[in-house]
């Protein structure tokens, strides 16, 4: 017992002496990450880092790069897209323009990725203490994440980066009482743009803003919030101007749900679209010959709405089915991915000791910090529970889980010792 109580009040006075300079945890935390993920990605053979069009993401970037078209997303050349959101397949599309689609643009789309999950887990001794759960948590929770090492694709970091100041920001208006015409019009401006790298954030913000209108007790909160809402719409005018100039249609930022919809559900769908990939029971333009010809001779938004059209059928006449498919994928995103249990495990763990850590801290928060931490964790995953489950669609709120995670920890690790005596 003497020993663990030495050890304790090592790591302790360790954890303290580390978060004591606000920069120093972020760098700490960053060059670990980047160096476990560096040496990872020095293990892949060069011909495999070569850009190529059989994924969405890489076969936009290489249209833009060679055509200047956000176009030809799936395995024949389609025409214009609106199948993923703009700002990623744009930053991997200057990538490739700068490097060719050759290894070293892999390379450099390998360290942009390595980069920005870096700078994510080295900035949760910052949330945390914004969130008022203390540098020490945030600290413990971003060496976690730094040693977790993960390959998301498609921006899932950069979005889990833009959540969290977005969310600080909110949370100083809530507290701090800092709300102005220009604040709340430079926010909006910012929330609109981040629907342009991820538009699941849109369930997020409208929590945000309705805690706003609950919580706020300026006379002038609707005029504030009519501001940011004007800010968000003009974010989102030049997207939605090419969009509707390209399809004559109108749609929020990318118009694949009826596709990702029917993915998830039809008559032998699986809940984890891994599953499905090694059943092949999904139709997808991506891999399908007779897929992508639809597509092709119907359009991409008539195509999208057809196939939404097959899944709320399907939905209709199997709602049993389809309950059972949302239990399981709403168990595959908090448990992990149930048909790989070692998976499973280690997720299922992070959010048991996410939810010890709200439950020991969350009875000295304000309703704002509880609001910052619940409403993305209550509503970011909401689309996800109808659509197949992939283990990346939690990557832009597991910050929250291991910040969370890090308060148990620390709560542990911070008690009075003399018990162990």
């Amino acid at each position: 017992m003497f020993r663990m109580h030495s050890f304790l009040d090592v790591v302790r006075a360790g954890v303290d002496w580390a978060v004591r300079s606000p920069w120093r945890p972020f760098i700490f935390i960053f060059l670990l990450s980047f160096a476990i993920r560096v040496n990872q990605l020095n293990q892949i053979p060069s011909g495999h880092l070569i850009p190529n069009p059989y994924w969405e993401l890489d076969a936009i970037a290489i249209s833009l790069m060679e055509s200047g078209q956000f176009a030809n997303p799936y395995m024949i050349p389609t025409g214009p897209t609106a199948h993923l959101p703009p700002i990623y397949p744009f930053i991997f599309s200057v990538i490739y323009r700068w490097f060719g689609l050759t290894s070293t643009a892999g390379y450099v789309s390998g360290l942009f990725i390595i980069a920005t999950g870096s700078l994510l887990y080295a900035m949760l001794p910052w949330f945390s203490d914004k969130f008022g759960l203390g540098r020490q948590s945030g600290f413990i929770g971003g060496l976690a994440g730094a040693l977790l090492v993960e390959w998301p694709g498609h921006g899932e970091y950069p979005t889990g980066i833009v959540l969290g100041v977005l969310l600080v920001a909110f949370l100083r208006r809530w507290t701090k009482n800092s709300i102005s015409w220009r604040g709340s019009f430079l926010l909006g401006l910012a929330v609109g743009a981040a629907f342009h790298l991820q538009p699941a954030l849109l369930p997020v913000m409208l929590g945000c803003m309705a805690l706003e209108l609950w919580w706020c007790r300026s006379h002038r909160r609707w005029a504030f919030l009519s501001v940011l809402a004007l800010g968000v719409v003009i974010a989102c005018i030049p997207w939605g101007w090419r969009n509707y100039t390209t399809f004559n249609a109108l749609f929020f930022i990318r118009s694949n749900f009826g596709l990702e919809l029917r993915m998830g559900n039809h008559e032998g769908a699986a809940a984890s679209m891994e599953v499905m990939d090694a059943q092949q029971e999904h139709r997808h333009p991506r891999v399908h010959f007779t897929e992508v010809r639809k597509l092709q001779e119907a359009g991409e938004i008539e195509y999208m709405r057809q196939a939404g059209r097959e899944a709320l059928e399907w939905i209709r006449t199997h709602p049993g089915d389809f309950i059972w498919l949302t239990v399981q994928r709403f168990a595959n995103l908090w448990a992990g991915p149930l048909h790989r249990p070692k998976a499973a495990a280690g997720v299922f763990a992070l959010t048991i000791l996410a939810c010890w850590g709200a439950w020991r801290t969350f009875p000295s928060l304000t309703i704002p910090q509880r609001a910052a931490i619940l409403i993305p964790l209550a509503t970011y995953p909401l689309i996800y529970y109808v659509v197949a489950y992939m283990p990346r669609y939690r990557v832009p709120i597991d910050w929250i889980l291991f910040i969370l995670a890090g308060t148990a920890v620390w709560s542990w690790i911070a008690e009075d010792n003399s018990c162990l005596c």
